[in-house]
């Protein structure tokens, strides 16, 4: 058993979600001496940049939590044409649906329908489509961006584990996206329906959406269709924030081409939001 499989392995004992939300406690804890010294040892561990940040100072966030969901200034992401990465991270996976399958790592797949909550109705429209996925490491930026314009239609939050989502653990774990804590959001788009999975994971304390606040940890039993108003949200505009790192998810009809601006030597690398990652598919 090497390293990886190692680190797999010993998360299945462990109580995922009772770890997760005494970090986000702690990361959640106001005092000056303790939310500073994690806030400045993290910025070194990580090198992040506070450069592009709304507020440069570390001494200026309230929490840790607040430090690691920070807004960018204004056109520190660029917004590309066609439909573009929802986050700052690693293009994991992209490619086909086939029928109701999704890769998740080489040699590794899961099911569409069970991603989407179980509901073979809602995954209908998206068998044979395409699919991306970015991993949010975390040392970067947490908030969660639309790939494109569209308007908010069904939510489901489907409850779960909370086994990382680090390249690790997607290589040894079965259905890893399908088994974590996760917000499916589907939204009405010019390409068709679109679902954007925000997949939980260790030591994400919190799931939070521009639209509902705070969806995970529930405070209270669980239910769908977290909003009571039409939500409308352009390109670029953001959707919510993880309180530390995990996974999106996107799910499109066979509308759109992540070949086309991509080359295969992609999977695996850095992409930044607002980053060109599919565009339409032009039928002849």
């Amino acid at each position: 058993m090497n390293r990886d499989q190692l680190f797999a392995w010993i998360q299945y004992p462990i109580p995922h979600h009772l770890l997760s939300r005494l970090v986000g406690r702690i990361a959640d804890c106001q005092l000056p001496w303790v939310k500073d010294i994690f806030i400045k040892r993290f910025i070194r561990a990580y090198d992040i940049d506070m450069s592009e940040a709304l507020h440069s100072d570390p001494h200026a966030y309230s929490s840790f939590n607040e430090f690691f969901t920070r807004p960018l200034k204004e056109g520190a992401r660029p917004i590309g044409e066609g439909i573009v990465s929802p986050a700052d991270g690693v293009l994991s996976q992209y490619g086909e649906i086939k029928d109701d399958t999704l890769i998740q790592a080489k040699g590794h797949h899961y099911s569409l329908t069970a991603l989407l909550g179980g509901d073979e109705a809602l995954s209908a429209p998206f068998r044979d489509g395409r699919f991306g996925t970015v991993y949010l490491s975390p040392s970067n930026y947490h908030r969660v961006h639309m790939p494109c314009a569209g308007t908010l239609r069904q939510t489901v939050y489907v409850p779960g584990r909370l086994f990382s989502v680090n390249s690790a653990t997607t290589h040894h774990v079965p259905s890893l996206f399908a088994r974590n804590e996760r917000l499916v959001c589907i939204f009405d788009t010019e390409y068709g329906p679109m679902a954007l999975v925000l997949i939980g994971a260790m030591i994400v304390a919190a799931i939070e959406t521009v639209w509902a606040g705070q969806i995970t940890p529930l405070s209270a039993v669980p239910q769908n269709n977290y909003f009571d108003r039409t939500v409308t949200l352009d390109k670029g505009e953001e959707i919510g924030r993880f309180k530390l790192g995990s996974s999106v998810v996107m799910c499109f009809p066979n509308t759109v081409d992540f070949d086309e601006p991509l080359s295969p030597e992609m999977k695996g690398r850095k992409v930044l939001l607002g980053q060109k990652l599919a565009a339409p598919i032009a039928y002849v």
